[in-house]
């Protein structure tokens, strides 16, 4: 049963997590919103390209609307780390709403390329923001033994929005699709209004009692006295120095936090995972005698949604390290297999006729080894090794270098497979996996069911020295 209380919604069961899974739900239909515009490529760019909307763009344009949100990512995620420890992660999650909402109206409306650029910049916008706080707001509310489950929704709902925006966009024009998609956004307005302040922002505003009440709410118990004692002086500990941007590359503890969340990150899109994303309705056209590209489309990421649930739920059982390597392995196979496929088929005489379903079952291979392990953990780990007064500057740096090498990267793939064919970039991220291998084999710690504390001083000692 939950009752209303202060503007937000108060669990009176006791001893229940329930409370923790719908706020980490609501919070997440932000990143929802996000994977929205960026899986929006796949279905769109070759219905704009081939002259069958109100405008045309070229190859070149393509690219560029591609890569727009990445450029608004990086604005911001430098906003959101300067602000998130002002205003709050629940104020920043809940305003991320408004914008997500007029970036679709403005699609919709576009008439032009250069007006769909600037709505997709303002889509970016958001999704700086959101995947500063959100990751933020998931790691501070979690309880230890759950943590990888609930900060693992969130790469859960990356696939949910790239799963929704080709379904949609594969069967409604361009325009429908948007004002469609605006359903997200409100519902994200609607439900997370009612979820507390993550306990860890009210202690470093020094409002004990509001953190109680959080924590509360979110344990199902009103016993929650020794973790408020803990986190108050963990906090209260973190907080004697407040952070700063250069603390990231000073204070050894971070310097090994930012080395594991942005190597992680390079491994994870070095896999050519985005740049997939972007162009998958193209790559799929490869096999298109087997299947219809857009078919194929739904069927790689309903795949990768329901392999990334799986993963969120074993993550606390088995470990990261494991499913990490594992992951990795797996998709360096698929990658060289696929490669090898398109190099035979265009540049050898031999017939490949009678298997041109192979494009598509090596990347079902290659969503469902990288989802198991790639798609998750590094979300996870962004939001375990950044100790409190520099996680929002650590955040928002982890998602501007994720913007800057998703947007090399995508634009390099376009290049490459324009100028020497599909095999090339697939070849180069399958080597790019053997490095990526190396680093996790010897850099990436274990933080299965520590608590955020314990994995700080883990980083202070000797322990994590990297391999």
């Amino acid at each position: 049963m939950t009752i209303f209380s202060s503007g937000t919604l108060k669990c009176t069961k006791r001893n229940n997590n329930s409370f923790q899974y719908l706020a980490a739900v609501a919070a997440n239909l932000g990143i929802i919103c996000s994977e929205m515009h960026y899986g929006w490529p796949s279905p769109s760019l070759p219905i704009l390209m081939s002259g069958n909307y109100t405008f045309t763009v070229t190859s070149d344009e393509g690219s560029w609307l591609v890569v727009a949100p990445l450029f608004g990512a990086i604005v911001g995620a430098l906003i959101t780390g300067m602000i998130v420890d002002i205003l709050g992660r629940k104020r920043l999650i809940i305003f991320s709403a408004v914008p997500f909402i007029a970036s679709w109206f403005f699609i919709a409306w576009a008439s032009s390329g250069p007006l769909m650029f600037v709505a997709r910049f303002m889509a970016g916008m958001t999704d700086g923001l959101s995947f500063t706080a959100v990751p933020m707001y998931l790691g501070e509310i979690a309880e230890a033994k759950i943590r990888g489950l609930i900060a693992s929704i969130c790469p859960v709902s990356i696939s949910l929005g790239i799963l929704l925006i080709n379904v949609l966009g594969s069967y409604l024009p361009i325009d429908t699709t948007a004002y469609v998609a605006t359903v997200v956004p409100l519902l994200l307005l609607l439900t997370f209004v009612w979820m507390p302040e993550s306990p860890y922002f009210y202690l470093m505003k020094g409002n004990v009692e509001e953190a109680r009440n959080s924590l509360q709410r979110f344990r199902g118990t009103e016993d929650v006295a020794v973790e408020l004692e803990r986190i108050s002086e963990a906090v209260a500990q973190q907080n004697k120095n407040r952070g700063r941007w250069l603390d990231l590359l000073t204070v050894p503890t971070n310097r090994k936090a930012v080395v594991i969340a942005f190597g992680l990150r390079t491994v994870q899109q070095l896999s050519g995972t985005t740049a997939i994303v972007f162009y998958c309705k193209k790559i799929f056209e490869e096999s298109s005698d087997f299947m219809s590209p857009s078919l194929a489309t739904i069927i790689y990421f309903g795949v990768q949604l329901a392999l990334s649930a799986i993963a969120s739920i074993v993550v606390d059982f088995s470990g990261r390290r494991p499913l990490l390597i594992v992951s990795i392995i797996g998709t360096a196979i698929t990658l060289f297999l696929n490669g090898a496929y398109l190099y035979i088929k265009t540049h050898t005489d031999i017939d490949t006729s009678q298997v041109n379903f192979l494009p598509l079952l090596a990347l079902l291979v290659f969503v469902v080894v990288f989802s198991i392990g790639l798609q998750t953990i590094p979300l996870l780990l962004m939001g375990e090794v950044f100790s409190t007064n520099v996680k929002a500057f650590g955040l928002c740096a982890a998602d501007i270098y994720y913007s800057i090498i998703v947007c090399i990267i995508s634009k390099l793939f376009h290049w490459s497979n324009d100028r020497f064919g599909m095999h090339v970039p697939f070849f180069s991220f399958g080597i790019c996996c053997l490095f990526g291998l190396l680093f996790i084999v010897f850099c990436v710690p274990e933080t299965k069911g520590k608590t955020l504390e314990d994995i700080q001083e883990e980083l202070k000692s000797d322990k994590w020295q990297f391999r």
